[in-house]
């Protein structure tokens, strides 16, 4: 969802509530600590370590992209046709436009990582880094066609016209080859892993860092959000605003998201723009930096390697390409071809990654802030990776000085979409494990609307901790499905693209099996 894995970094609480996060976060430290050494497993190579999961998601990125003959390049005008809506109609199945699927899951993903998440990758990895975040986020275009094309294609459109999709519609089609047990048990872990970070970690997360940019950009603990009781009330106004637009079910979403989105990415990438185009004569410099970085890191532990994995550890955590969780948002589209939405979903990557991080990164390598030297120096100096959001709102801010202002409204409204968007996701992996109702729809909402509150109040940071391991279980259970599928989705993707070509595309309105009838002859 946008963000590296990190803590709140709020001010604890005090009283009885400080007892109450304290008791919470100790009790959770043994089981995250352990939670996480599994989950994030380094696999070790010279020098340098880095996660198993990550190694998972890039392999499955070049295995897809080969499997389907660089579809992201060769599909990138198709995607454009879809998305405006050329070959749809209002009769199609689903729920929302193609755009709409697009920005609601584009607003689970850009976030806290295209801003925080970038600068900890310059500090950490130098220039280089840029040069493979940029071609992880192309390979993660291919994984994000596979998994929201089998989302649409397993679907199940209900009779008030919801749809319920996603891995858990997929997954259990792929794994029954197992057995039907063995196919129960996979899905229900990915199912229990989505749900407990759509409730507790993303949520709390993004409700947590909302309040504290937006308590620093008033006055900090000197303004008047600066006591436990306006943490209380932030969260109770956050967690309306959030009710206002979740209660409406992904309509709502997607409606909101369709306009959150573009506007906010657009203020964003603006600002990059105008440092960049102060910094014009840096262009070359800054290239060459990535360039040369990319293949000759000197000083960075690790070398080439330790670079490399910098830069597709950041991008797999800020796009999400393989967890399966973009599939939940695009299952919902009105289409009737389940591979129209994959070539619109391969957009994702392309915006979150090739796009707004490369924008984040050449700005802060062509302002060169001072702050950028000083945190790879602390990196090499054997400390920790600094705050990347300072890097970031530093290197704005030597062209806009009134840049950080304008960086706590965007991280606000980054978490706002974040958290309307993984409310749905969350919601639809509780109606997998406790069946569809209006009644327990009701109970999941309040339970989600209640750790918003506590987001703010609360930093229960191993709690996050662990539900954020969670969430990448799913890529390991959501990539093996899309392996064993991969023959069905290249079936859907030869027909699609063979009926495009013929002109069959063109006629809407027609149900599937009067197409061939109704076809131009060949």
């Amino acid at each position: 969802m946008g963000r590296s894995i990190i803590v709140p970094t709020e001010s604890e609480p005090s009283g009885l509530l400080g007892q109450v996060d304290s008791t919470v976060n100790e009790f959770m430290e043994p089981i995250a600590t352990a939670f996480n050494d599994i989950v994030f497993f380094p696999l070790t190579i010279g020098d340098f370590s880095f996660p198993i999961v990550v190694a998972w998601l890039i392999i499955a990125g070049i295995v897809i992209t080969c499997y389907f003959g660089f579809i992201q390049f060769r599909g990138l005008k198709v995607s454009g046709q879809v998305i405006r809506g050329k070959f749809s109609t209002k009769q199609d199945p689903g729920e929302v436009p193609h755009f709409q699927a697009l920005t609601s899951a584009l607003s689970g993903t850009v976030g806290l990582g295209n801003i925080a998440g970038v600068g900890a990758a310059m500090a950490l990895g130098g220039p280089g880094a840029t040069f493979w975040m940029i071609l992880a986020g192309l390979l993660g275009m291919a994984t994000k066609f596979a998994e929201c094309t089998l989302g649409v294609k397993y679907r199940q459109v209900h009779e008030d016209g919801t749809v319920s999709g996603g891995p858990f519609k997929y997954l259990p089609v792929a794994f029954k080859r197992f057995g039907s047990l063995p196919a129960k048990v996979l899905t229900g872990v990915f199912a229990v892993a989505i749900l407990l970070f759509g409730v507790a970690g993303g949520n709390m997360f993004q409700a947590n860092q909302t309040f504290a940019q937006v308590r620093n950009a008033t006055g900090g603990d000197e303004g008047f959000l600066g006591s436990d009781g306006a943490a209380l009330i932030f969260g109770a106004i956050l967690a309306a605003l959030v009710a206002i637009v979740i209660l409406g079910g992904i309509k709502s979403i997607g409606a909101t998201t369709s306009k959150l989105v573009p506007a906010m990415a657009a203020v964003y990438l603006i600002a990059c723009v105008a440092v960049i185009a102060v910094n014009f004569e840096n262009i070359p410099a800054a290239v060459g930096a990535i360039i040369e970085g990319a293949f000759r890191p000197e000083g960075f532990a690790g070398g080439v390697l330790g670079v490399m994995i910098i830069g597709f550890q950041r991008a797999s955590f800020s796009n999400e390409a393989g967890v399966g969780s973009a599939a939940i948002a695009h299952s919902a589209v009105k289409t009737r071809r389940p591979v129209s939405e994959g070539f619109v979903a391969m957009l994702e990557p392309l915006v979150d990654t090739v796009l707004i991080c490369t924008m984040t990164a050449l700005a802060i390598i062509m302002a060169g802030a001072p702050s950028l030297q000083a945190g790879i120096d602390q990196v090499q100096g054997g400390g920790g990776a600094p705050d990347g959001v300072i890097l970031t709102s530093d290197a704005f801010a030597t062209v806009l000085p009134w840049f950080p202002i304008v960086l706590s409204v965007a991280v606000a409204l980054f978490a706002y979409s974040t958290l309307i968007t993984w409310s749905y996701y969350g919601l639809k992996a509780w109606e997998y494990l406790f069946g569809r109702g209006r009644m327990r729809e009701i109970i999941y909402k309040v339970i989600f609307l209640t750790f918003t509150v506590a987001g703010c109040v609360l930093s229960f940071s191993q709690v996050i901790s662990f539900t954020d391991a969670a969430l990448f279980i799913c890529a390991f259970v959501n990539l093996l499905g899309v392996y064993l599928l991969l023959p069905v989705i290249k079936k859907e993707m030869k027909k699609y693209l063979a009926d495009r070509k013929s002109g069959k595309l063109d006629i809407l309105g027609i149900e599937d099996e009067e197409i061939e009838d109704a076809a131009p002859a060949r």
